[in-house]
């Protein structure tokens, strides 16, 4: 008889959960959003994660909640995301932080910095190492609440019209990159070019650039890339794991109900994991692709990799002893760094080379 009476108690539990649902339900408002992503349509990848967003907002709210996703250049440009969502032109958009080193050189750090962390330390030092209640006080400045949405993984560095062989050859290089890579860059003599990524590779073709970085084998291989320069070099330095973030305008993020605030959140960190890993997926297959078609794949010499270190660790000093802001973000993320970089020495790297290694000769034994 307990049996009995604790199954009907529960039944009749869940079936009154059922029917509060949608009371609950039927007391939070209507709302549509317009959301501003700074990608095109096209790069399913990156562009997607805002449409994952918004499906699984609508989902989680039986369609009360509503953002429309708009591409580069439908609403504002894609460099236009920031100001659109600060100035309320859009309730949310959708962005990498480093497009904005112009108002000040700390947004760099909310997205990726040449030799700074990988995608799992960036998400670390979001998550759970301090960097997000940083950038949360840095953003109010510009009336944004910031969610972390998505990373592409370490990117490669570049299709570049000629080998690029010492730091001579890098000296006048018209070259398209973004953030603080310009500027790190051009110490060693690049010519940092800023130009969004539908207008790459008309540029490219012409040659009005002699080289540019966009992600990754995926992405490149479908902005067509391959076609107008020969030579791809790796790693992309200065995107070790790139943040891709949603901007939400701060009056419309505190007027949404908790709940929403909460849905939207968690659609947010659900999209930002797919999107990593929907990159390491396609990237392998894209990458033999290219290769196959003539590509030729050349990793960036180390006097090169070392030269831009050395710069790049000289850039950050100067503007932390500028800028207040950058230095109050800086110094810790730093911390953060080398305590990662120690750790990922021990377990991480030591089980990646060996798998290489293993890889390499169970290859080599085949033959």
């Amino acid at each position: 008889m307990e049996r009995r009476s604790f199954i009907k108690q529960a039944s009749a539990g869940v079936a009154g959960a059922a029917v509060a649902a949608p009371a609950l339900a039927s007391d939070l408002p209507t709302i549509k959003w317009r959301l501003a992503s700074s990608f095109p349509k096209s790069l399913d990848t990156i562009f997607g994660a805002a449409e994952v967003v918004s499906k699984r907002v609508a989902a989680a709210t039986g369609g009360k909640f509503q953002i429309q996703v708009f591409s580069a250049g439908e609403i504002v440009p894609g460099p236009g995301v920031l100001d659109a969502v600060k100035d309320g032109t859009v309730e949310v958009g959708h962005t990498c932080s480093y497009y904005f080193v112009g108002k000040d050189p700390t947004f760099a750090l909310e997205t990726a910095v040449p030799f700074g962390l990988n995608s799992r330390q960036q998400t670390a030092w979001m998550m759970e190492g301090g960097g997000l209640e940083l950038f949360r006080e840095f953003f109010k400045e510009y009336n944004i609440y910031q969610i972390p949405c998505g990373n592409t993984g370490a990117q490669m560095g570049g299709w570049f019209r000629k080998e690029i062989k010492t730091v001579e050859d890098l000296k006048g290089l018209k070259f398209r990159c973004g953030g603080f890579a310009g500027q790190v860059l051009s110490k060693l003599g690049v010519v940092p070019q800023q130009i969004p990524g539908g207008d790459i590779y008309p540029a490219l073709e012409k040659g009005t650039i002699d080289a540019a970085e966009w992600i990754g084998p995926y992405d490149d291989q479908k902005l067509g890339f391959n076609k107008v320069a020969k030579y791809y070099y790796y790693p992309g330095f200065w995107e070790g794991g790139p943040q891709i973030t949603m901007y939400v305008n701060n009056k419309q993020w505190a007027a949404l109900p908790k709940e929403y605030q909460t849905i939207l959140e968690d659609a947010c960190l659900y999209a930002h994991a797919e999107m990593q890993a929907r990159y390491d997926v396609k990237n392998p297959t894209a990458l033999k692709q290219l290769v196959g078609s003539g590509t030729q794949l050349r990793p960036f010499p180390n006097e090169i990799m070392a030269a831009a270190y050395k710069a790049a660790t000289e850039l950050y000093d100067e503007t932390a002893e500028k800028n207040p802001k950058f230095k109050k973000i800086y110094e810790p993320w730093k911390k953060f760094r080398d305590e990662q970089l120690q750790w990922f020495a021990v377990a991480e790297n030591r089980f990646d080379n060996f798998m290489q290694a293993a890889r390499s000769a169970a290859a080599k034994n085949k033959k």
